[in-house]
């Protein structure tokens, strides 16, 4: 047990807290009384259908039609949640809307923020609605949205959850080939699309994306145009293709309907989320309307402590599922807070600068952004009002020790710096905080109420003060139905069920200790995540590849131990190209222009022979370790790969780079 651990926070609302509460309702209620908070995780991980019958309950989910049982399947995958019961994700989002505070409050670099009224959003969410409808979009229809973080994306998922059909998104810094190896396995019929975006001081004009973009989607039937940079835009023709008609935001909002929210089953799809498509094409999880409302209610109410009279402010572009998972926030009668702009606009404080102008209570931030404020000494309480500031939830990746003392000094001491580790998976929480315990350095607080985590070693023994893998060994709700183009399952099966079967394994590489703290070492894989955003090797090598010049190439995204993020990318040049500045040049413009500039290595470095497993598989995780520091002899067995001597070159190379 770790509790010599430097103690970070103690908690001061505790007995106000929503966990409080929800065990004090579970005293009266059900009679259930629990000593502290791992007694009552203990039991909503053993008595899983009782303690999520009581999420139910206790948040009220009154259903038209009402539950026998909770879970009449519980293996995994494949659990069957809640038979018989029906809700709409669209309609529990305005059930604590209230005319005293507002549903929105957005804005973008430089300026000054909007507020949309509950009244003004479910205006629009209605219109929007009929529009789709009236364009025949319903269950089994998926919409489309190529949109950056605005109001048009949050009316956007409403209206199509509304409908009963699936919402899908991608950011337009997203590169077009990135975008279609997504949106294209999603078959949409409509695209919700954006002229442009702008993001660190600059305007980014996306209408030549916009129009690749349809002509490379064979089933859209609709082009909705939203003119955010300029609204004239929208009335000029944005595709070349005749058997897609296209309308304009303005027009399909202007009208005044009733909200008709579909009558769904719990497990109707809701969204589509995307994986970072590390090892080849993106995959697309579907997740249920109930699920979703579950879990979010669940890991934002008695994990995160949000409140209605929060103001709920993530940093994120709508690639990332913590847009979703703040979006969610609306089911809770919360403010969310929309920033469509660079975090460190126009200084290294932008996000606080931020939480300033909208008097933001609940912030996130991926860790990569409190490093980055520590290394530049930036002091944001003393250069923004955080007066407002209680909880900072922070994800994406570890942060070193030194970033949790920056950011509790800089911040305030009673500020919760709230780590938390989940996934685009289960689009939630699996590990993260709770207002009932400290916060100690370098540890997430504890697991989240229902998830059975543990860490296994790798022959499914359960390991605990050591190393492990992630595993979740009882159902969650929000776990995908499905991913997409995945008839048999095999897909999905694979990704989360071939080490362990009937246990989910996640992909992180944990420590859990006696007193449930939790330690992330990192991904168990190789996904690069860059200020929160991730992607897949396999885009970088699309990109780079296509190059005459490259004829083979490795990246590796590396969590350094003094807390850096180091992305190297090696590469092996194809006949008389030489490794110039010129050539430097071609592949960092590359991966520029068709991914994002958050994707530029920070070294270019020519290699001989890359080694491959014997099956053909880049040796992206042994290399990973060694350039943290891993001894080669450890990473991999020299009898299993190619070019086996590699190895020891990499070893060098990290021995340099440190």
């Amino acid at each position: 047990m770790h509790h010599d651990t430097e103690l970070l926070w103690s908690p001061v609302r505790a007995e106000a807290s929503n966990v409080a509460d929800f065990m004090r309702w579970l005293d009266s209620t059900r009679g259930l009384r629990f000593a502290d908070y791992a007694a009552l995780w203990r039991w909503s991980t053993t008595d899983v259908p009782g303690f999520w019958s009581a999420v139910w309950d206790y948040y009220g989910l009154d259903s038209r039609s009402p539950h026998d049982e909770v879970l009449a399947d519980a293996s995994m995958p494949g659990a069957s949640w809640f038979p018989g019961t029906r809700l709409n994700f669209a309609e529990r989002c305005f059930a604590h809307a209230s005319d005293e505070r507002p549903a929105l409050v957005s804005l973008h670099e430089g300026g000054a923020p909007a507020e949309t009224s509950w009244a003004q959003l479910r205006r629009e969410v209605a219109a929007l609605t009929a529009s789709l409808r009236r364009l025949g979009v319903g269950p089994g229809d998926t919409v489309a949205g190529y949109l950056p973080n605005t109001p048009h994306a949050v009316i956007g998922v409403l209206a199509t959850a509304a409908v009963g059909a699936v919402w899908t998104v991608c950011s337009p810094d997203f590169g077009t080939p990135s975008v279609l190896a997504r949106l294209r396995q999603a078959h949409p019929t409509v695209l919700l699309a954006v002229d442009g975006y702008r993001h660190g001081g600059k305007e980014y004009d996306r209408l030549p994306a916009v129009e690749e973009i349809t002509a490379g989607l064979p089933t859209l039937r609709h082009l909705v145009a939203v003119g955010h940079l300029r609204p004239s835009s929208a009335e000029s023709r944005w595709t070349v293709r005749d058997d897609v008609a296209q309308h304009s935001w303005s027009t399909l909002l202007d009208q005044d309907v009733p909200l008709v929210f579909a009558d769904v089953p719990f497990g109707h799809p809701l969204w589509t989320l995307w994986s970072s498509g590390t090892t080849g094409l993106p995959k697309g999880i579907v997740q249920s309307h109930g699920g979703i409302v579950v879990e979010l209610l669940k890991a934002l109410g008695l994990g995160a402590d949000l409140r209605a009279d929060d103001r709920y402010f993530f940093h994120t572009s709508t690639s990332w599922m913590v847009w979703n998972f703040m979006v969610a926030g609306l089911l809770h009668g919360s403010t969310i807070v929309l920033y469509d702009g660079s975090p460190t606009h126009p200084d290294v404080n932008g996000v606080w600068r931020v939480a300033e102008q909208t008097r933001a209570s609940v912030v996130g931030v991926g860790a990569a952004y409190l490093i980055s404020g520590e290394k530049a000494d930036a002091h944001p309480a003393a250069e923004a009002d955080l007066s407002a500031l209680r909880t900072v939830l922070q994800t994406g990746s570890s942060l070193p020790p030194s970033t949790w003392r920056w950011a509790q000094d800089r911040l305030g001491p009673d500020v919760w710096l709230q780590s938390i580790c989940g996934g685009t998976d289960i689009c939630s929480v699996l590990a993260g905080g709770s207002a009932l315990l400290p916060v100690r350095v370098g540890r997430i607080q504890c697991p989240a109420l229902g998830v059975a985590l543990a860490a296994w070693d790798p022959s499914g023994r359960p390991v605990v003060g050591e190393q492990g893998e992630l595993v979740v060994t009882e159902p969650l709700p929000s776990m995908p139905l499905h991913f997409v183009d995945d008839p048999d399952g095999s897909r999905y099966r694979g990704s989360y069920f071939d080490m362990y079967p009937g246990v989910w394994r996640h992909g992180d590489w944990v420590t859990v200790d006696r007193d449930l703290t939790v330690v992330v070492a990192g991904r168990s894989d190789s996904t690069l995540n860059r200020m929160g955003v991730r992607m897949g090797s396999a885009d970088i090598y699309a990109v780079v590849e296509q190059l005459p010049e490259v004829a083979d190439s490795l990246v590796i995204g590396a969590e350094m131990p003094d807390g850096r993020y180091f992305m190297p990318l090696f590469v092996v040049l194809g006949d008389g190209a030489t490794l110039d500045d010129g050539l430097r040049a071609l592949i960092t413009g590359a991966i520029r222009g068709e991914l994002s500039p958050r994707h530029v290595p920070d070294a270019i470095t020519e290699v001989p022979a890359l080694p491959r497993t014997l099956t053909g598989k880049r040796l992206e995780v042994p290399v990973k370790r060694i350039i943290q520091g891993a001894d080669v002899d450890e990473v991999s067995s020299a009898g299993a790969i190619t070019h086996p001597e590699m190895l020891s070159w990499f070893a060098a190379f990290a021995a340099s780079s440190r």
